[in-house]
């Protein structure tokens, strides 16, 4: 509210500014005229972005103790996105519920002692049920599994909880107000987390499997197993009437690698919600990441020494986010050829001056800056890239500056510094005017859904050759779901959902994107 009242504040008196510049214009010089309208725009996208920021997430929270929170915008272009009312209104009855519900309350000390029990028997209307997290795989796999996660738990109206063993707390600050979302270490079946597997007696794949699941005997708990290489019986948990038994469950616990959310929306009541939540329909990953994910000081000083010393004076900055999937992984020349051929082609980089043409520069006019930003296990591609723009000029007179934050060659995933770094390097690439992926990298996806950009997706090579096309434009900025986790019982749906479409990079994936 404050900040709406500050952005109400300085908009009318920017007005009474540029109103008395233009009375007064001919007093001054138009270049400063100019820079003082530019400042004051500037400021007014800057507070505007706050003001929808301010609508999205909760107050009530310590600036102090998570910065990122609340000065992103500060680094990052106003989002042409705003959340429906639909989504706020939702998120803050969400809030309600999990301080309801949450660690520390009766309600969840009354939840947890249903555990191990065979039948649960619903004793009052008010119970609160739970779904819980557990880390899987790398990085980008689990922040796209996490916000899944959180997705399926709006949809039903269960409490998120997040197995925290993993470090989870040198990553991300806690969302809620009031509240926390980690799962307390003393959770029952913490010491049985690890070994819920499609062996385990609760994996709801195998008991349907196994004709173990009737309508009259109500678990416990149910294991869900999502992962892309899910079983028929396991995909069963996306079909309704498989939804109409589990909503009785009161605990769920969730291992996945994917970014499920597409699925959810072939879920017909589910669907029916969503779109009230999202009438962008490629919006789910770019509201609920910005709501849901704020990284830790220690990791936001990353992001911010980089960006400052790197990228802030730049007129424009080009993010390239480099995977190669072949075994050995490292640095291939046709990878590099790959690189400057997207890139090029599509006007993303400047080609370099002939050999031999001595350019001239015009000394009056400063130069267009651009910044590009690499991210890869591998520096030899920035190396590669570097190197060209120094010894030899552009060919539109713009000087390149290539920067990568870290080459590390070999993902360390649970190492936390290794962990930190990589957020901080998303986040990097998210803060980018355009960006440049690799194929079914969950990092690029990551970072394309939380600065709401539609990247240029580098096509896998074959054969160690180049690909001709190079890449090709993402259709949204939503995350792929590099396996269809579409049942039977979702056949007709997925015919009927204009906005559920398969992957530009992965012919086996599907991703949302908005109705054409």
């Amino acid at each position: 509210m404050k900040l709406t009242i500050t952005f109400a504040t300085c908009l009318v008196l920017s007005m009474v500014l540029l109103s008395h510049l233009t009375t007064t214009g001919n007093k001054l010089s138009n270049s400063f005229q100019n820079l003082v309208r530019t400042n004051i725009n500037a400021h007014l996208n800057y507070l505007f972005f706050h003001v929808l920021l301010e609508e999205l997430l909760a107050t009530g929270f310590d600036e102090e103790s998570c910065m990122s929170r609340y000065h992103q915008s500060s680094l990052r272009k106003p989002s042409p996105y705003k959340p429906s009312t639909n989504l706020v209104s939702k998120l803050r009855s969400y809030e309600m519920l999990h301080k309801r519900c949450g660690p520390g309350t009766k309600a969840y000390e009354r939840a947890t002692k249903q555990l191990g029990k065979n039948n649960v028997i619903n004793s009052s209307g008010d119970d609160c049920q739970y779904v819980v997290w557990a880390p899987m795989f790398g990085l980008g796999n689990r922040i796209l599994s996490m916000v899944s996660v959180f997705t399926y738990a709006l949809m039903t109206d269960r409490v998120m909880l997040v197995d925290q063993r993993n470090d989870i707390t040198d990553l991300f600050c806690e969302p809620f107000p009031g509240t926390s979302w980690l799962l307390p270490s003393d959770f029952p079946l913490t010491n049985q987390i690890d070994s819920f597997n499609r062996t385990h007696s609760h994996c709801y794949g195998t008991m349907l499997k196994n004709h173990a699941v009737n309508s009259t005997t109500r678990p416990s708990y149910l294991y869900i197993d999502i992962f892309h290489d899910s079983r028929d019986h396991d995909k069963r948990f996306f079909c309704e009437e498989n939804q109409a038994f589990i909503k009785n469950v009161p605990w769920l616990v969730v291992k996945s690698n994917l970014y499920y959310a597409p699925s959810l929306w072939l879920i017909p009541s589910f669907q029916t919600k969503l779109m009230k939540l999202f009438p962008e329909r490629d919006t789910v990953f770019h509201h609920l990441s910005h709501y849901l994910l704020h990284p830790t000081n220690e990791v936001w000083g990353m992001v911010t020494r980089s960006y400052n010393a790197y990228l802030s004076r730049a007129d424009e900055v080009l993010g390239l986010q480099i995977r190669v999937f072949s075994t050995p992984s490292g640095y291939f020349q046709h990878v590099m050829d790959q690189i400057l051929s997207c890139t090029q082609r599509e006007k993303l980089l400047p080609e370099l001056a002939s050999n031999g043409s001595q350019q001239v520069m015009n000394i009056t006019k400063t130069p267009k800056l651009k910044a590009v930003l690499v991210t890869s296990l591998h520096p030899e591609y920035s190396d590669e890239l570097k190197n060209m723009f120094m010894e030899r000029p552009s060919s539109t007179g713009e000087i390149v500056e290539v920067y990568q934050p870290s080459g590390e060659r070999v993902q360390q995933t649970d190492k936390k510094v290794h962990d930190q770094k990589a957020l901080a390097e998303i986040y990097l690439l998210s803060l980018t005017d355009k960006l440049v992926t690799s194929t079914r990298s969950t990092f690029g996806y990551v970072a394309q859904g939380l600065g709401g950009l539609k990247p240029w997706i580098l096509y896998e090579p074959r054969h160690q050759k180049a690909p001709d096309p190079p890449c090709v434009r993402a259709m949204s900025m939503e995350p792929c779901s590099l396996k269809a986790l579409v049942s039977a019982c979702q056949a007709e749906t997925i015919k009927t959902t204009p906005f559920v479409k398969y992957c530009e990079d992965r012919i086996t994936g599907i991703k949302l994107v908005d109705e054409l």
